[in-house]
């Protein structure tokens, strides 16, 4: 398979080789064949892209938003789902109903890959562009039409690598093109933007971190908008799976990445 992706796009490995690597354990905690399909492919060294607290990590970002997926989808049956920067995240696989509308959104080089790596599957369209430019928003908006629910908008791994100002962009896209919605972004901490040379595994990458907040109310006061619905740290998930997870926990609390849900409409 031809690999050849950008600084930020190749971040994209490092939730790909953790699903694979855990999906071969015994008793994994979450399954992405895929995941472990396209890292064979690839013959991708997981070594630099799969460390402890990156692996946590992942994997309770994952289960924590798989669980608020699956709650929102059993509610809406015809949710119109935009995945934001999507690299070779598989989550529909994991929350389809068989009804769901499902958008795949990422930079040209991604998307290229992406359709190496995915077939063409029902109810799910793969889109190559900016999401900053507005293009995009109409074919997500006829799908919207069709739907008796607000759409839901993922914003996972992706933050962290937008200025402030493009976040806020992003941001004006969604609520000017969308009139109600649902947007639930991962946040990391400023701390870890100013000590971003030791993070276990984005320092493999040449990726920077360009933004970080201490709550979500500091993107929710971008746009007037939006209005913040909840946050929940990963430690949360993490502290139930491992001493360190705990430790962790307890002793940083503040430090670790979380979901922030996000309301519009």
């Amino acid at each position: 398979m031809d690999l050849k992706l950008g600084d930020v796009e190749t971040t994209a490995l490092i939730p790909l080789a953790i699903k694979a690597n855990e999906t071969r354990r015994k008793n994994a905690r979450i399954r992405d064949e895929k995941a472990v399909e396209i890292i064979s492919a690839l013959g991708v060294d997981t070594a630099d892209y799969d460390k402890f607290f990156s692996h946590e990590g992942v994997i309770a970002r994952t289960i924590m938003l798989d669980r608020q997926m699956k709650d929102i989808i059993s509610k809406n049956p015809d949710t119109v789902v935009v995945n934001l920067g999507a690299g070779f995240d598989n989550r529909f696989e994991r929350v389809d109903n068989g009804r769901i509308r499902w958008f795949d959104l990422d930079l040209p080089d991604s998307v290229r890959i992406r359709k190496k790596a995915f077939p063409e599957r029902d109810r799910v369209e793969m889109i190559s562009a900016d999401l900053l430019n507005e293009e995009w928003c109409g074919r997500v908006s006829e799908a919207v039409k069709k739907s008796s629910s607000r759409p839901v908008f993922i914003a996972e791994g992706l933050f962290m690598y937008l200025s402030i100002d493009d976040i806020k962009a992003l941001l004006n896209v969604l609520t000017e093109n969308f009139g109600s919605g649902v947007l639930i972004a991962e946040q990391n901490c400023k701390m870890m933007v100013k000590n971003q040379k030791h993070h276990d595994t984005v320092r493999k990458t040449n990726a920077v971190f360009r933004s970080g907040t201490d709550s979500g109310e500091e993107i929710a006061v971008l746009n007037k908008d939006i209005r913040l619905v909840s946050e929940h740290s990963f430690n949360e998930e993490m502290s139930k799976h491992s001493i360190r997870g705990k430790l962790f926990a307890a002793l940083m609390p503040k430090i670790n990445d979380r979901w922030a849900t996000f309301e519009w409409g």
